[in-house]
């Protein structure tokens, strides 16, 4: 039975756990450091470099705040694998109903349809896709993650335990893993601050902020307009009222907001300094 207009402006469709969110500021925070400490690294020829390097405490400091960050980065990687793989016999059943199950994260026929759909909503030639529980951007966004981790952290441990890698692998490699670091670590950079941005935050009907997986929760009426086939198969299921929570007070939304734009601003001036230095001062 669905619930009257006025329960559905107080109710609220829980998203997200309180482990995951937790796990996601953890991976913003050090995320923020990696991409501050290094692109201070990267382009330290620039002023604005050796500013930032200062409030560092200087370039020396700022590599070991990098280091620390890139261990939380591990640290919070390995939780979510060991969370998911906790939640597999809970929730899933088995690995092939968690990897290929309704409510996979793994790219389906359905995601291609959406993306044409979209495309074609984009252009006015037909309506708004039904997207589920997960959009295609949203898949993207989380294998972006694992590509990071292949990539960027194994170069960075080959760049943090040199002599212990050249026992294994050629020196000369060194200088491969320096040149696959710094610059997959800019492209993802740019990626978070201008594409992952713009998905999730800047969008028209998420402008200015989109504060979910902050709070976990998003408003039932509009869980219905962004996700209507995962709401469809919710009524269908009868497992909505499972899923329902209050929100939370004004006063914990006003913090997650203060919070969540200066991680905006921060952002935005990043990829204004990527942009400046990549012009007018790469070498």
């Amino acid at each position: 039975m669905e619930m009257t207009n006025q329960e559905n402006e107080q109710k609220q469709i829980l998203r997200f756990s309180r482990f995951n969110r937790i796990l996601h500021i953890g991976m913003i925070l050090s995320f923020m450091s990696l991409a501050l400490t290094g692109m201070t690294l990267k382009f330290s020829y620039t002023s604005w470099a050796v500013f930032l390097s200062r409030m560092f405490g200087g370039f020396e400091f700022a590599g070991f705040i990098h280091r620390v960050a890139a261990t939380i980065m591990f640290i919070i990687f390995f939780s979510h694998i060991f969370d998911l793989l906790k939640r597999k016999k809970r929730e899933y059943g088995s690995m092939k109903n968690l990897l290929f199950g309704p409510n996979t994260m793994l790219p389906t026929k359905k995601d291609l349809r959406d993306f044409v759909d979209s495309i074609k909503w984009f252009l006015w030639l037909g309506p708004r896709p039904k997207y589920g529980k997960w959009t295609y951007w949203e898949k993207f966004d989380y294998f972006a993650v694992f590509w990071g981790m292949m990539v960027i952290g194994s170069t960075g441990l080959v760049l943090w335990f040199p002599e212990f890698f050249t026992k294994f692998i050629p020196g000369e490699f060194i200088n491969v893993a320096t040149i696959i670091h710094s610059d997959e670590a800019l492209l993802a950079t740019g990626f978070i601050f201008t594409v992952h941005f713009f998905n999730t935050h800047l969008r028209p009907e998420k402008f200015p902020m989109d504060i979910c997986i902050f709070t976990g929760r998003v408003p039932l009426e509009e869980y219905k307009m962004d996700r209507p086939d995962d709401y469809q198969k919710l009524i269908e299921s009868g497992e909505l009222e499972k899923y329902l929570v209050e929100p939370y007070p004004e006063v914990v939304i006003r913090g997650i907001k203060i919070f969540g734009w200066i991680a905006l601003s921060i952002g935005f001036f990043m990829v204004v300094w990527i942009i400046y230095a990549m012009i007018f001062a790469y070498k």
